[in-house]
């Protein structure tokens, strides 16, 4: 068991370069204007979803308790900085003793959002949260792109599982994280042994191509994987003919074979045949895996097939065409000194383009209605309504500096199952819509 079951920090780098080079010049001019020390409040949140898409899903949450623990500026740190003259020297030893010692609330992970919900809040001086800006957004943008193709993957998958197989499709430290945020959004299972370590995700893998073409021929190939493995091991089908594969796994491994993967061709028909053939061979309890670039379209389009099993790598670890969600970090409230006691007044951005912002620190509560499905975000700087009270979705993520919301990653991941099934039946259809909840502001 890793310390991340005990729900436990796991030993990383400092993370404090995962930044942007100007918010380290924003904290230089700041300090010499005397103004880094004003009490800010920062919110993430996304001005649209991805086009189309009708609910977004919050992921990373963990991995940014890890990066601000860890958001340190060591001494080879400071030595590039010093050698590269990024910053001067009050700033540099301004930074010897950085520890963000504020408070972070949000969404909690696996919690659904909309357009306009501060899924994250941070509080402290100007100083200690800017600099926090570009590694939040890098995980939250990564992570959360990443859990809402799953979740839709999920969706269309049904009570099937999903084994997630992108490692080999993306950076090699991304293919973890998007390991972590498929399994929160509704995966069973990965390929990726970093991630099976790191974060306790169920792992699973057995052969490629490459081990049946490294012999002399199939039936060599399968026999020394269920002598090795057992016959509950799954073997793969397509290298040569489809059908003659079956008939050779078979008459290895027995009826009772484990499995048997599909990685190419018209999958449909070919699970149809191969269920059939395994069906007349005996071999009525062996599974049937599919992969080859799989997304949710394609998912669903084999809901009537007698598929057990689907594997999912390029379209998943790419966000399915959206790999990003667009969040920004953005200044909402600010006091006018660095007097602790000073109030804090709103501030806004008022871009042109689509780019501007709301400011106010803001609360976000889910309206339900009268059946107890949820009807609307509802977002707001003032007083909370007494009705929602109790439907208010931020939660304390780190307080005075300290983490105060570790939990295990299956609790996030049970957690985006309720809130699926707590929005509108319309949010688990695939086609392209609107956000199935509008968020109100108030």
């Amino acid at each position: 068991m890793n310390t991340a079951d005990l729900g436990l920090p796991v030993a990383v780098p400092s993370t404090a370069l995962f930044t942007d080079r100007y918010e380290l010049t924003m904290l230089q001019a700041a300090l010499r204007a005397g103004t880094a020390d004003r009490a800010c409040v920062f919110e993430v949140f996304t001005r649209r979803l991805p086009d189309g898409r009708r609910y977004g899903v919050v992921a990373g949450t963990g991995r940014v308790l890890d990066a601000v623990e860890n958001f340190r500026f060591d001494s080879g740190v400071l030595d590039f900085l010093a050698e590269q003259r990024i910053v001067d020297e009050p700033t540099l030893a301004w930074l010897a003793d950085y520890r963000f010692r504020g408070d972070i609330w949000g969404y909690p992970e696996g919690e659904v959002y909309f357009p306009g919900s501060p899924v994250m809040r941070v509080e402290g001086t100007f100083a200690e949260a800017v600099l926090l800006e570009t590694v939040l957004l890098s995980i939250l943008n990564h992570d959360s792109a990443v859990a809402a193709a799953a979740s839709r993957m999920s969706v269309a998958a049904g009570d099937r599982p999903l084994i997630e197989m992108g490692a080999r499709r993306t950076h090699e430290l991304s293919a973890v994280a998007a390991a972590r945020a498929a399994y929160v959004g509704g995966f069973t299972t990965t390929t990726a042994l970093a991630a099976g370590f790191r974060y306790s995700i169920p792992t699973m893998g057995t052969s490629a191509h490459s081990f049946t073409l490294l012999h002399d021929n199939e039936r060599d190939a399968f026999t020394a994987q269920v002598d090795s493995l057992g016959s509950g091991t799954t073997l793969l089908l397509d290298t040569y003919d489809v059908a003659e594969a079956v008939r050779t796994a078979v008459e290895v491994a027995g009826p009772g074979l484990g499995a048997v993967r599909i990685d190419s061709g018209d999958l449909l028909l070919l699970a149809h045949r191969v269920r059939q053939q395994l069906d007349d061979l005996g071999a009525k309890e062996t599974k049937i895996v599919v992969t080859s670039d799989l997304d949710e379209y394609a998912i669903a389009s084999l809901a009537a097939a007698p598929v057990d099993a689907y594997g999912v790598g390029t379209q998943l670890v790419t966000g399915s065409g959206h790999p990003t969600c667009s969040m920004v970090y953005k200044l909402v409230a600010r006091a006018d000194s660095d007097d602790p006691a000073a109030p804090l007044r709103p501030v806004a951005k008022k871009s042109m383009g689509g780019k501007s912002s709301v400011g106010g620190r803001k609360w976000a509560a889910r309206r339900l209605d009268a059946d107890g499905v949820a009807d609307a975000e509802v977002v707001g700087s003032g007083a909370i309504p007494a009705e929602l009270a109790d439907r208010q979705l931020q939660v304390p993520l780190i307080r005075g500096g300290e983490t105060v919301a570790r939990e295990p990653l299956d609790a996030a991941r049970a957690r985006h199952a309720a809130a699926r099934a707590g929005l509108p039946l319309s949010a688990t259809q695939l086609s392209r819509g609107e956000p199935v909840l509008p968020t109100e502001f108030v």
